[in-house]
């Protein structure tokens, strides 16, 4: 019998789990809950099932196998935990919280629940990634160098601290987490934020450029800058990893592989997001967490980190997540 997926969110990142679920044989997607009826309404006509205006009554009527929540990451009021109170496996999109009250309570539930859960970290399912692990095992790793260098995303809860809580938070989160995935625990954090070209923009309190040196629990170090400024481009995201022996950079569309005989190139990568969907799926229809990557609480770990980031930026000082 197929696992029976029903959405939390029915907008933005949620399309690309749902194109991914339709290409797995064992998801069959049952119901669309949104504040918006007509991404409910649009995304049950693509792909059948029903749309809900309110949870409850979504749960209620459909009773689940899974759910996938993608939401903002202030929208993060209370549904995570009702899924746990009904014990319903749940997926849900990067940055699990905009607090660490907030994501702590959400894991309090699905520990007593002990729940199958996944994160949206996807940069941790692609090839590129995997090559990279096999070739950093046992070296000593001296510093890693991360960036997400773009523009401004036009939802405009991404330009609101308050809602967002940042690009450290919200979007440079993926390099975070491939860093801590490929490094190990970043234990202390220095950051600083400024806003040096879109004070103009309406509604902006997020900052436009930031960078945040980190310390490894292993004793390496770590640069992380992010910038939103660019007008109509993007310039580059990605992690670099560098150790006496090889570096390794890890982009979204390839990994390189640096030695003094040469450089290997990981071969073209396949969709992560329907890796780390058919890794949720099968998890929930068998019980076996294995292929899960990225659990609930290691998530939260990540966003602690970029947390510690934004206090450090706030008041000068070095912080530990």
């Amino acid at each position: 019998m197929p696992v029976r997926v029903a959405f939390v969110g029915a907008g933005g990142i949620a399309n690309a789990h749902m194109r991914a679920l339709s290409q797995i044989e064992d998801a069959r997607m049952v119901a669309f809950c949104d504040i918006d009826q007509a991404r409910a309404s649009a995304a049950a006509g693509t792909y059948g099932g029903k749309p809900y205006a309110e949870l409850g009554a979504m749960l209620d009527a459909e009773r689940p196998d899974a759910a996938y929540v993608c939401l903002p990451p202030h929208a993060h009021v209370g549904q995570e935990e009702e899924l746990a109170r009904r014990g319903i496996p749940f997926f849900v999109e990067k940055p699990i919280a905009n607090t660490l009250e907030r994501a702590t309570t959400i894991l309090e539930a699905v520990r007593m629940a002990d729940l199958v859960t996944s994160v949206g970290y996807h940069w941790r399912y692609m090839a590129c990634t995997r090559m990279a692990r096999e070739r950093l095992e046992g070296k000593t790793i001296g510093m890693a160098l991360g960036y997400w260098l773009g523009g401004m995303p036009g939802v405009h809860w991404w330009r609101r601290m308050d809602m967002s809580a940042g690009q450290m938070v919200e979007q440079t989160t993926h390099i975070v987490d491939l860093a801590r995935y490929l490094c190990g625990e970043i234990v202390e954090v220095y950051a600083a934020m400024t806003t040096r070209a879109l004070a103009d923009v309406e509604d902006f309190t997020v900052t436009d450029v930031g960078t945040m040196t980190a310390k490894f629990a292993s004793g390496a170090l770590g640069s992380f800058s992010n910038t939103c400024l660019l007008k109509g481009f993007g310039y580059t995201v990605g992690l670099h990893v560098v150790t006496p022996d090889i570096v390794v950079e890890v982009e979204s569309s390839r990994c390189r592989a640096l030695t003094a005989a040469g450089e290997e190139v990981a071969p073209p990568d396949g969709n992560p997001t329907v890796e780390e969907d058919r890794a949720f799926v099968r998890a929930v229809a068998t019980g076996d967490r294995a292929g899960i990557l990225s659990p609930y609480e290691d998530a939260l770990r990540t966003l602690a980190v970029t947390l510690a980031a934004n206090r450090s930026a706030r008041n000068g000082r070095p912080e530990r997540p």
